[in-house]
């Protein structure tokens, strides 16, 4: 089942306690003063929304709402510059996981589920052109995502200039090199980007990388789902690491 919340005046309510939702869907054609206030702050909160057929909110509920619907997160994000400081003051070298362009809830789950099995601190996904984290996901983590720090950072770059600065190599997993995954020191402080099965790594956030590596393959398929080959970077991180 979905987290929404829909009408105005609840949507207004909440973003003024703070919270931000996933995505709002909005109804063509809307107008009038809150209407006007609540897309005002939409628009300066950089929220994620779409403008929809009546038609469409009606299949999400039938109840009155207004033309207003709100996919609110099931789960709470951490700052990343908050969860950093903590892991190093635990003592323990940072193993993150960022995500480019995984639109798959599914996938997700499933990066989540070997992310807190290898022992990853965090998964990073953007604000925006992520899968959110729903019970879908959720379900398909086996329930990692409840557990496992997640965090959602506004861009993605940024984030990389901040984890680079903060002594964390950054190592893009990519088909598009000839260096082995099993060649690489992933014993330090570490982030590893996974990019979505069709397009990969964006170029930028490629470009941004202190390494790029592939994962060895025989077989005539040109590639693996991205869950599966997270699951593979983070065996080879885990297996360097617990050396």
């Amino acid at each position: 089942m979905e987290n929404f919340i829909f009408g105005i005046r609840p949507l207004l309510e909440a973003l003024e306690k703070g919270e931000k939702p996933e995505k709002v869907l909005l109804q063509q054609g809307m107008s009038g003063e809150n209407y006007q206030q609540l897309f005002n702050i939409i628009r300066s909160e950089k929220i994620p929304y779409q403008m929809v057929p009546i038609e469409k909110l009606n299949r999400v509920t039938r109840k009155n709402h207004q033309g207003v619907i709100a996919y609110i997160s099931i789960i709470s994000y951490q700052p990343l510059q908050e969860l950093l400081p903590m892991i190093y003051e635990q003592g323990e070298l940072p193993l993150l996981v960022l995500l480019d362009r995984v639109t798959d809830v599914r996938n997700l789950g499933a990066i989540a589920r070997s992310a807190e099995c290898f022992g990853a601190h965090a998964i990073v996904i953007p604000d925006k052109g992520s899968a959110p984290v729903n019970a879908d996901a959720i379900k398909t983590s086996a329930g990692a995502l409840s557990r496992l720090p997640v965090c959602r950072e506004g861009n993605i770059l940024e984030t990389i200039a901040f984890l680079k600065e903060s002594g964390i190599k950054v190592v893009a997993a990519t088909e598009k090199t000839k260096q082995s995954l099993f060649e690489a020191d992933f014993g330090g402080p570490l982030a590893i980007i996974m990019g979505s099965e069709d397009r990969g790594i964006s170029f930028s956030v490629l470009k941004m990388a202190d390494e790029a590596v592939s994962i060895p393959m025989k077989g005539s398929i040109a590639s693996l789902n991205v869950s599966v080959a997270a699951g593979i970077m983070l065996s080879e991180a885990h297996r360097q690491r617990s050396k």
